[in-house]
């Protein structure tokens, strides 16, 4: 995105100090690419943008975990006020990788819980991961034991780009190159869509007020959820069906690459081998 050269840059260390928000309220916007690049070349010149070893876009792979009925799914479908979400972040360019589960109990609050995890085991839980899981599960009345049937049932790839507002509060992420596997390798891209997520304090941030102007209003998509439902049309979708019919309709779909996609299932069924060869293992020596 050659709109982003415009920007002085900012580094990591200084965009958590800067923007250690007290009270975030997150907004997530679904636009075609083509709009993102023009809001980006209409913001105010003192943005400042993420940059990392002279790079100011970086790539990001998601493996989301769910039960075999897709508790996790369902509980963000309903919505429920007792929810969850797992996932291994890895930040490809530079080789590291994060567990995070986050949870919402029966009075709305929201944890979130990250730790760094070995890439090597992104797509697939360990036993001490599985363990951690099933502690926070039951923190909101889940059974602890679903921890042990979670298995990765989606992957999510893409490019993001990390704007800091001049008043030094306001963050905006830009997501592009958006792609969406099944642990089977199937899926889509959907390469002319960008998700920009804004994160403000009390008021709207310059960016949520320029999306505005320009006739954008937030969106109620989750890369998870709205991408899991426009792989399986029989999920419940009235929550995404505004987004299933627009942006994420099969129309809209590229199909993806074949090294990506059978780089989804190789990794996915060695990671799951290895880790049952591990349980396998334990149960022996218990034995």
């Amino acid at each position: 995105m050659s709109a982003l050269d415009r920007f002085d840059c900012v580094s990591l260390d200084e965009l958590v100090t800067e923007a250690a928000l007290l009270t975030r309220i997150d907004r997530k916007y679904v636009l075609p690419r083509a709009a993102a690049e023009n809001l980006l070349a209409r913001m105010d010149p003192q943005t400042r943008v993420l940059e990392i070893d002279g790079a100011r876009r970086f790539s990001y792979e998601s493996v989301y975990f769910d039960t075999p009925d897709l508790l996790s799914f369902h509980m963000a479908a309903q919505p429920r006020r007792r929810r969850f979400k797992l996932r291994t972040r890895s930040y490809l360019d530079t080789g590291s990788a994060f567990l995070e589960i986050k949870t919402r109990g029966a009075r709305g609050a929201t944890v979130k819980e990250r730790g760094a995890y070995d890439p090597a085991d992104a797509a697939g839980l360990t036993v001490t991961a599985r363990t951690e899981v099933a502690a926070a599960l039951e923190a909101i009345g889940v059974a602890g034991e679903r921890a042990d049937h979670l298995e990765a049932t989606l992957v999510t790839r893409y490019r993001r780009a990390t704007l800091l507002a001049p008043d030094g509060v306001g963050r905006a992420t830009v997501d592009t190159d958006l792609q969406w596997a099944a642990p089977d390798g199937n899926g889509f891209a959907l390469p002319n869509l960008a998700i920009v997520e804004t994160k403000s304090g009390a008021a709207a941030s310059v960016v949520d007020r320029a999306l505005w102007r320009a006739g954008v209003r937030p969106a109620t998509v989750s890369k998870y959820a709205t991408g899991l439902a426009a792989l399986h049309p029989q999920l419940p979708r009235n929550r995404w069906a505004r987004l299933l019919r627009g942006p994420f309709a099969p129309d809209r779909r590229a199909p993806l690459d074949t090294g990506a996609r059978t780089s989804t299932h190789a990794h996915i069924t060695d990671t799951r081998n290895t880790h049952q060869e591990m349980e396998d293992a334990s149960c022996s020596a218990a034995a």
